[in-house]
């Protein structure tokens, strides 16, 4: 049976949420074991355009992906399992030529290997979503969701800039500084939760080699 036909689940962002924080990133990382926090190795990337405009973006498991197409080594095919590409590191000459080929920015080069890689949705189990400290990102199984989530947000845009910048002429810091003092603790919490898994999962594989 083709993976085009099965359903497709990737993690999409809603921009009216997300603050840039980049806890995502280290998310990913962590549950990779990339060791020490590098937003250039996860498989998720924050974009942040605007102080009251960011996103994040990861693979989408395209119909006909592109990546798939382009790569001169054949070493992209895709699952059976939610569409989730399968990059083979012994073909793959990191070439980029599917990063070029990705409309949605979801594919990316390893900055140590040299080799594509993309999201995997955690085999099921997408950290990135429960570390968000603002529950901006979520599983969706199309484009159209995807993209209604970027379009509503943008929407919002100009009428949260003319907020922003009525609150800053008036010089009221209480509310500004209230909503900051609540993100920190929320990114607080999670960053805190991150470094326990990363830690039970370091003394896990020590155990696991003595």
């Amino acid at each position: 049976m083709s993976a085009k036909i099965l359903p497709r689940k990737f993690v999409a962002v809603d921009p009216s949420k997300c603050i840039g924080c980049g806890i995502c990133e280290y998310a990913c990382t962590t549950e990779k074991g990339e060791g020490n926090w590098n937003p250039v190795r996860a498989r998720i990337r924050v974009v942040r355009m605007a102080p009251v405009f960011n996103f994040a973006l990861t693979c989408r498991g395209c119909v006909d992906a592109r990546c798939v197409k382009a790569c001169p080594e054949r070493a992209i095919t895709q699952s059976e399992n939610n569409s989730l590409l399968i990059i083979d590191d012994a073909k793959c000459n990191g070439c980029d030529w599917c990063v070029q080929a990705c409309p949605h920015g979801g594919i990316t080069i390893h900055a140590e290997t040299g080799k594509a890689i993309a999201c995997n949705l955690c085999e099921g189990d997408p950290q990135c979503i429960k570390a968000c400290p603002e529950e901006a990102l979520e599983l969706v199984e199309s484009d159209e969701e995807a993209d209604k989530l970027f379009n509503d947000a943008l929407a919002k845009l100009p009428a949260q800039t003319e907020q922003l910048e009525a609150t800053v002429k008036k010089k009221d810091w209480k509310l500004l500084i209230a909503g900051a003092e609540e993100r920190s603790e929320r990114i607080a919490a999670k960053l805190e939760a991150l470094n326990k898994r990363a830690d039970d999962k370091k003394q896990e594989k020590e155990e696991q080699e003595k």
